[in-house]
């Protein structure tokens, strides 16, 4: 028997797709390597942009979740040197920039709501292979319950690949640029709490970013490897002493820290984002630096977008060449904007040079003075590139 689709990865890339498409009359089902209930990855903190609230009210996830604490303000600055800007919601006339979130949070009420609508998950099944004729693409795929040894295969018109690196795709390749930083994460409190301003910090190696959540901030802190380990080792009062000296007083002086974690910083994207009958999506496509908060946000687009192909789409006509070319075609320019302007964020302010300071303050300068700019560059951080 051929479905229409198969969905590698029931993460929030693969679930939200899913869902989009729960009312189409489309025949799909999803394969999951996570055992049911589990979330996957360590959990952390995520910051939504508005069109992703805009995407998860329209497959009615929004009000599933509890604990979504607004952006309303982004602060921008530098450590070190001058050239300041802020980013307002109320520029834009909308309610909130983000949204900060636990990982965890999202997962379960995305899992509930696949539940409700009775979508049919495989959990703790891994993909195996991918191989695709002109027609339809098989998956081979071995979970718990088939017990050892024995694989299940799954024919359909297309697989969607929203997990992992995509390596069951042959002929997709990932580059991969290592930026020799970990980003080390934490949740930290102040004696200067703002409900509903964010930072963003650009210090000599690297930037730090605090992220209203509840009533502290989510801490992104991009670190040396040695350093971050020395961060991770050091008492509660030696790690909040060192932030402070590393911050400084923006935000207040830090009073209490916890859930620290670490992981290493790279830029890893597929060259393309289709095969023959094959998608990436997600982290499968891209995964970017953490700055700016690009990187989830240009996934769930990719996943919106797809999700509007697919709607457009009927029995063999979906995976077929066109259809798939029409799709990379709509995601070229937004994708490899939001790959280059994260990378070139790296580049430009994580940069240890003293002189790279004062080219980062006139442009933190001339973007606050100039309205129209500073507003459309928001706009860019929120909607991507059309």
């Amino acid at each position: 028997m051929t479905t229409d689709l198969v969905i590698v990865g029931g993460g929030p890339a693969g679930a939200t797709l899913a869902l989009a498409l729960c009312d189409s009359g489309l025949d799909y089902r999803i394969l999951d390597a996570r055992p049911r209930g589990g979330i996957g990855i360590g959990d952390r903190t995520l910051a939504l942009a508005h069109n992703a609230r805009l995407l998860f009210e329209r497959i009615g996830v929004w009000d599933k979740l509890d604990s979504v604490t607004p952006i309303e303000t982004i602060d921008i600055s530098q450590r070190g040197g001058f050239g300041i800007t802020e980013l307002a919601a109320s520029d834009l006339g909308i309610p909130a920039l983000g949204y900060v979130i636990r990982y965890a949070e999202l997962q379960a009420a995305l899992d509930a709501a696949l539940a409700e609508a009775g979508i049919g998950i495989d959990f703790d099944c891994r993909v195996e292979s991918v191989s695709a004729s002109d027609d339809a693409v098989e998956v081979i795929a071995r979970s718990k319950s088939s017990g050892a040894g024995i694989t299940d295969a799954h024919r359909a018109r297309l697989v969607v690949v929203a997990d992992g690196s995509g390596e069951s795709i042959p002929d997709i390749h990932r580059r991969k640029i290592d930026y020799r930083q970990h980003a080390l994460i934490a949740i930290v409190t102040t004696d200067a709490m703002k409900p509903g301003v964010a930072y963003e910090r650009f210090t000599q190696s690297g930037p730090v970013a605090l992220l209203p959540f509840g009533a502290s901030y989510a801490l992104i802190w991009t670190a040396k490897p040695t350093r971050a380990g020395e961060l991770l080792a050091a008492g509660d009062g030696e790690f909040l002493a060192a932030l402070h000296r590393h911050f400084g007083d923006r935000a207040g002086r830090f009073t209490s820290v916890s859930a620290r974690n670490a992981f290493p910083l790279s830029l890893q994207f597929a060259s393309r984002v289709t095969s023959r009958r094959s998608v990436v999506l997600g982290n499968a496509a891209q995964a970017l630096h953490p700055i700016a908060g690009q990187g989830f946000n240009l996934g769930l687009r990719d996943v919106w977008s797809l999700a509007q192909t697919l709607l457009d789409s009927r029995g063999a006509d979906i995976g077929s060449a066109a259809r798939l070319a029409a799709y990379e075609k709509s995601r070229r320019i937004d994708r490899w904007a939001g790959v280059a302007m994260t990378h070139s964020l790296v580049q430009a302010f994580a940069n240890e040079h003293p002189l790279v300071a004062l080219p980062r303050g006139l442009g933190l300068t001339l973007l606050d003075s100039v309205p129209p700019l500073k507003r459309a560059f928001a706009r860019v951080m929120l909607n991507g590139v059309r």
